[in-house]
């Protein structure tokens, strides 16, 4: 089994992926001659950690039998000062809402993603640290924790 995609240049700095029959647009901002109609590339690592792991965490509350809310995973990339700009650290925010009865569920989904399911992240704590939070009703209940390999 494999992944494959294919970017096609649109002119500029715009690039078209077709990923899976859907297509990502990508862009740079007018300073260096894009016309900023899509994202620039490096912030979609962090849209394909944001996907990936709240998919495991929905698909394990689903087999939890647990409901929730609303939920939301917010990712900072942190990035380096000298080219190639790189990401050096990454923390996640997992934001939830819902009855209080599955906060224990929300907060084992969310480990068992980040220590056993989600992909992009193990990928990812193979060359920098990746932490996160977990905030239930307004309230943080699980803050800092660094993720292992």
């Amino acid at each position: 089994m494999h992944h494959e995609i294919v970017s096609q240049w649109m002119g500029k700095m715009q690039f078209n992926s077709l990923v899976n029959g859907h297509t990502i647009v990508m862009d740079g901002p007018e300073k260096v001659g894009g016309e900023n109609n899509g994202p620039i590339p490096k912030p979609l690592v962090l849209t394909a950690l944001s996907g990936c792991t709240g998919m495991d965490v929905i698909s394990l509350l689903r087999k939890a039998k647990k409901e929730i809310g609303s939920f939301d995973v917010q990712v900072r990339g942190e990035l380096s000062q000298g080219h190639p700009m790189q990401y050096t650290a990454i923390h996640l925010d997992y934001i939830f809402e819902g009855p209080q009865d599955a906060r224990e569920a929300a907060l084992d989904a969310v480990t068992q993603s980040q220590e056993k399911f989600c992909g992009v992240s193990d990928m990812l704590k193979k060359i920098l640290p990746v932490t996160w939070d977990v905030t239930y009703n307004g309230v943080k209940v699980f803050p800092n924790r660094e993720a292992t390999v």
